[in-house]
């Protein structure tokens, strides 16, 4: 992956606690300290291992509550991406959510227009550009997601379960995408074919990484993991 761009994420003693509603707070990610520079990382484990919290804090969506996190070489622009795009999708237009995202770096609005285009077309969504949001599959809602995250040009992509919502085809379709990311990329994920495309892989549990390493190791460790935990019983009525 030569001359592809390269940011390194560096946290010290990170940890992320909650409040709860008993007054207390609740240790969410426990201390962690690690160096992350690899073009793509995957981050994998059960719901509420500590996935999400992890790319949130990178991200600067949240702050530790302990330790200290640095991205170099500073300042980072980094783009998240989200489960739902809708929690991400701001205009109700396709064209306009794209141009909305361009208007820091463009001023004119007919060169907006134009760079909004080139950017669908680049996802495959260049004849919707005057559609409804809300006439989209959710393939291609995800899709102009990330048409919008990429309008800001990050150097730093976040993508947290990005394929969750997305059936057979549409997660092929949007996992070529990110794999053709000229960023580097961090995302958390369920999908392990999607992990076992990354480079170095983290395996969280509980809020600790269980193991760190190549995804040819990582992802069989995770399933010894998975394996050791059955699913509860069912809880009594």
């Amino acid at each position: 992956m030569d001359n592809l761009s390269s940011v390194t994420t560096t946290l010290d003693a990170v940890a992320f606690d909650v409040d709860i509603s008993t007054g207390g707070r609740r240790r969410i990610l426990h201390p962690l300290s690690l160096s992350l520079s690899e073009h793509r990382i995957a981050v994998i484990g059960a719901n509420g291992s500590g996935k999400s919290t992890l790319l949130r804090l990178i991200a600067g969506l949240v702050a530790p509550s302990e330790g200290s996190l640095q991205l170099s070489p500073a300042p980072v622009r980094s783009g998240f991406i989200f489960a739902n795009p809708q929690a991400q999708l701001i205009m109700p237009v396709v064209g306009e959510d794209i141009a909305f995202s361009l208007r820091r770096r463009i001023s004119s609005a007919a060169q907006r227009r134009q760079r909004s285009r080139e950017i669908l077309d680049t996802m495959g969504l260049g004849d919707r550009e005057d559609s409804s949001i809300y006439e989209l599959s959710s393939g291609e809602r995800q899709k102009v997601a990330l048409a919008g995250v990429l309008a800001a040009e990050p150097e730093l992509v976040l993508a947290d379960e990005p394929t969750t919502l997305l059936d057979l085809r549409s997660t092929v379709e949007f996992t070529e995408l990110l794999m053709g990311l000229s960023a580097p990329m961090i995302v958390a994920t369920h999908d392990l074919s999607l992990a076992a495309r990354a480079e170095r892989v983290l395996v969280f549990e509980a809020g600790r990484i269980l193991f760190d390493g190549p995804p040819e190791t990582a992802i069989p460790h995770y399933r010894r993991i998975a394996a050791q935990h059955p699913p509860h019983p069912p809880r009594a009525q």
